[in-house]
């Protein structure tokens, strides 16, 4: 009924910027809190950024000053812009989003994951 899709991963010199997308479709009566996680290989997955309905931002303290999350609320779109890249943030990064299909009735979803590779 509701589908993440992912798009913009892929790879970069340390330094460089990628910019990933990710658009809710389907059955949605409203989106609350979309998010961005990502999980390295043998590593846990971990929250990157997330972003309220109203905006409000919080960032792990690993790519704070360095990623940018936004949402674009009329195509049901979340942003995450990263900048100064890294080596350490290889992952595969993964969408989430707190839709209700149905009022009061919220889910949580994942979209299933673009790889980003910093490497020289």
């Amino acid at each position: 009924q509701v589908q993440l899709v992912e798009s913009g991963g892929g790879s970069v010199q340390p330094g460089g910027s990628l910019r990933v997308s990710c658009a809710a479709s389907g059955r949605i009566f409203s989106i609350n809190a979309m998010g961005w996680y990502r999980q390295a290989p043998g590593k846990k997955r971990e929250l990157v950024a997330v972003i309220t309905a109203g905006g409000s931002t919080n960032y792990a303290d690993s790519v704070k000053g360095r990623f940018a999350i936004s949402r674009d609320n009329a195509k049901n779109t979340v942003y995450l812009q990263m900048n100064s890249l890294k080596p350490e943030d290889t992952a595969v990064y993964y969408c989430n989003a707190l839709i209700e299909t149905i009022r009061f009735r919220e889910t949580n979803y994942w979209g299933q994951g673009t790889q980003v590779t910093v490497s020289s």
